[in-house]
């Protein structure tokens, strides 16, 4: 295929690190919206579409793609440094299923003309993903999934439902794991498509979620036609680049993105209860701020080993288990000691960036999505540690 061009030139990885901090953080400080800086909720593509082009005109929207597709080859130090600056001023997350999750498959599993039809379009926001995964009754035991594409000739007919689809609304692709061969054992006969969200038969229900928010939806495929070349991988092994799609997905969301803008906030809020030189509270924060300093540490390994084009282990779920759970951990102690105002959805008055009520409520599902946290340990007991 023919190189991206990529719209930034240097090798940001040159940089000593406080340089390419300074660098990063002025355009953002630039750049940002200021409407939409530390949002309450989970962004549509209307409101960050925004950042999300900003974003791509600077080079900036891929930092871990590689350079020939339009990425910035950031080495995993940088990545660490990108993500903290991101948190401190509050950007809002695009939406990114195609860059965290599709685009690496995609470079990894596609064909040349996979490589050259998706991505580009990623870049430039003409495609907006969506992935399809769960279903109902199958969660976490993902292998079990019913939703089915039966060959038709030059195209598959797809048949079945997913749920909790993030953004589906807002996407106008999606990517699905089907089942095409029904007679095979559940983790064999599965396969990966790229289906385009226009199609006849599909339909999108928004759910709506305690926040009063419809980030989340059911989709429905009703004799769907779907080209045999949007077939990414071979037919039948769709299940493991399922389980790579999941080893990126696990590693975007350990990120210590999530628990270090919480732990701002909560210093920041402690500051307003009059509470942060009190020696139970210190005592408690100090310990969240080692945990995210393990957390960060631990994140920077498993970046390390998809740079150096290894493949993750089984032992990548513990990342998404100590993220989760650090970032709950930290929403307790904001809500403990935000007395009143920890009952309202909306910000505290003075200080939009104050808002513990709506950051405990968010950081409830995080141990639930993605795979939860009980059968991340069952993945690490299984096949790291060889207990049964």
């Amino acid at each position: 295929m023919n190189a991206i061009t990529p719209r930034e030139t240097q090798d940001l990885n040159l940089l000593p690190d406080e340089e390419f901090r300074q660098h990063i953080r002025s355009w953002i400080e630039a750049n940002y919206p200021a409407e939409i800086r530390n949002p309450e909720k989970r962004l549509h593509w209307d409101e960050n579409k925004p950042w999300y082009m900003k974003l791509a005109e600077k080079g900036w929207l891929c930092p871990g793609w590689p350079r020939e597709y339009g990425g910035l080859g950031l080495s995993p130090a940088k990545q660490i440094i990108w993500t903290e600056e991101l948190e401190r001023w509050g950007c809002a997350r695009t939406n990114d299923h195609g860059i965290v999750m599709l685009g690496p498959l995609v470079i990894r599993y596609g064909t040349e003309e996979q490589k050259q039809r998706f991505l580009p379009k990623i870049l430039s926001g003409e495609h907006v993903w969506c992935q399809g995964y769960s279903e109902p009754n199958s969660g976490s035991d993902l292998a079990s999934l019913r939703t089915e594409a039966v060959d038709a000739g030059d195209h598959y007919v797809v048949n079945g439902q997913k749920i909790w689809t993030t953004l589906a609304g807002d996407a106008n692709w999606i990517f699905l794991l089907v089942r095409t061969d029904k007679e095979a054992k559940k983790q064999e006969g599965i396969s990966f498509l790229l289906v385009d969200m226009t199609t006849p038969g599909i339909t999108v229900r928004p759910i709506i979620n305690l926040e009063m928010h419809d980030e989340f939806s059911e989709v429905f495929f009703d004799n769907v036609k779907v080209p045999k070349e949007n077939l990414v991988g071979q037919l039948n092994k769709g299940w493991d680049m399922a389980k790579a799609l999941l080893s990126f997905e696990r590693i975007y969301l350990g990120s210590p993105r999530q628990s270090a803008y919480a732990l701002t906030r909560l210093r920041q809020l402690a500051e307003r209860m009059g509470v942060a030189e009190d020696p139970v509270f210190a005592a408690t924060y100090a310990k969240h701020r080692c945990d995210l300093e393990d957390l960060k540490s631990l994140y920077s390994r498993y970046v390390a080993v998809l740079k150096a084009g290894r493949p993750l282990g089984a032992d990548v779920s513990q990342l998404k288990i100590v993220q989760s759970e650090l970032f709950q951990r930290i929403t307790e102690t904001a809500l403990e000691i935000a007395g009143e105002n920890g009952a309202l959805f909306g910000p505290m008055e003075g200080n939009r960036n104050l808002n513990p009520g709506a950051l405990y409520i968010q950081a409830r599902p995080t141990t639930i999505y993605g795979g939860t946290s009980e059968i991340q340990r069952n993945i690490i007991s299984k096949n790291v540690l060889e207990l049964g």
